[in-house]
């Protein structure tokens, strides 16, 4: 496993606004986001932290991917989606492009897909989402932000 490429110029911190949807069709929720991305464990790895609200109430999260023989791996947790849990996710590393997808219990149905992309847009900002993923395989966007780099 090695850091991945697309992501190294992404190390630092960031800002923005988290926007989630729960469902297509119903209103937005905003927050303000806070991120820090650094390269971890002899730059085997790259963690995403960061931190927003909903309601008010404090989350954070984290996801650590790795890169090899063209597979992108990766944890993902946080104190919102996952709680008490983790999804473990593989995708894949096209250009700057980075997505991972894994699944999630809907009990009493089967489970469904969830997908965490990065996508770079110059040095500093760039663009992270996250997809919800029928059983049926139909995507719908659950979280969006455009972070920007501080300092």
């Amino acid at each position: 496993m090695s850091a991945i490429p697309a992501l190294t110029n992404l190390v630092g911190k960031w800002q923005g606004q988290n926007q989630l949807w729960l469902a297509p069709g119903d209103p937005v929720r905003l927050s303000e986001t806070t991120a820090e991305i650094e390269e971890i464990a002899h730059q085997q790895f790259t963690e995403m932290r960061y931190c927003w609200a909903d309601g008010g109430k404090p989350q954070e999260g984290t996801i650590i991917l790795g890169f090899t023989s063209d597979i992108v791996k990766a944890v993902w947790f946080d104190t919102w989606h996952m709680a008490y849990q983790f999804m473990v996710c593989e995708g894949s590393a096209d250009g700057d492009f980075v997505s991972v997808k894994g699944a999630y219990a809907a009990p009493p149905g089967p489970d469904w897909g969830w997908r965490i992309a990065f996508e770079p847009r110059g040095p500093d900002a760039f663009r992270f989402t996250m997809y919800n993923i029928t059983p049926d395989g139909q995507e719908f966007l659950a979280v969006e932000v455009l972070y920007s780099r501080t300092g």
